[in-house]
């Protein structure tokens, strides 16, 4: 369970619950900074795209209610003036403006606002794999923030390795073991080298308990690659 089917699980008490938690209409603030000694494209779904060279950032602003939004760099892409082209990693249908989920492997920032308890609700995830390492914090509300920013790359165990970043193994080998197809399915070999290394990042897709973790509602966020 991701945590978007995790949320989905709780979603039916929203509606009850809004008359009692006034949910914020402000919308959240994200951050997104490139501190990688390489250009970055960040990605973010809903935002869009961006050119981040090293030490440049770029802040989206994100309507109070949004859930299944998700964040991410590209690397070693090309564009042309129409912003079609592509990218190594994270590549999103050859677009500069994503509209749609990025190519793993690609390390994700991953939240939904204001939802249970007008709770946001974050995580990072390496589901779809990793690219690059990646920081995700809270710069208000009083919550901690988390972080994956170990050598995955140089350490991927040669069965996931994929040109520029490591692959999950759902990737790789499409089985219900490692993809959770049938919702029953526990850590693996492979998702234990992901979670020793970033013990706060999902590592499989039933990894929540040590994955998610949640600010009040109408806190902002900041998200850097290479942290």
């Amino acid at each position: 369970m991701t945590l978007f089917s995790l949320l989905s699980l709780v979603s039916f008490l929203l509606v009850s619950l809004s008359s009692f938690c006034g949910t914020s209409t402000n919308a959240a603030t994200f951050e997104i900074r490139n501190q990688c000694p390489y250009t970055v494209w960040a990605a973010a779904v809903p935002g869009g795209g961006r050119q981040l060279n090293g030490g440049q950032s770029w802040t989206i602003n994100v309507n109070a209610g949004t859930k299944q939004a998700r964040i991410w760099a590209r690397t070693k892409c090309s564009f042309n003036a129409a912003g079609q082209g592509r990218c190594e990693t994270g590549d999103c249908n050859g677009k500069l403006q994503c509209d749609g989920f990025g190519q793993p492997p690609n390390t994700l920032a991953e939240y939904a606002l204001n939802q249970f308890n007008n709770l946001d609700f974050f995580d990072i995830s390496l589901v779809d794999g990793f690219n690059v390492p990646m920081d995700f914090s809270p710069v208000s509300g009083g919550c901690r923030g988390i972080r994956c920013a170990a050598d995955i790359n140089g350490q991927c165990p040669n069965q996931l390795r994929a040109t520029g970043g490591c692959n999950n193994p759902c990737t790789v080998f499409r089985t219900d073991q490692y993809c959770c197809n049938s919702g029953n399915c526990g850590p693996t070999d492979f998702s234990r080298f992901f979670k020793q290394r970033c013990p706060d990042a999902y590592s499989y897709p039933k990894d929540d308990q040590t994955s998610t973790f949640t600010c009040p509602g109408g806190t902002n966020y900041r998200v850097v690659f290479c942290p």
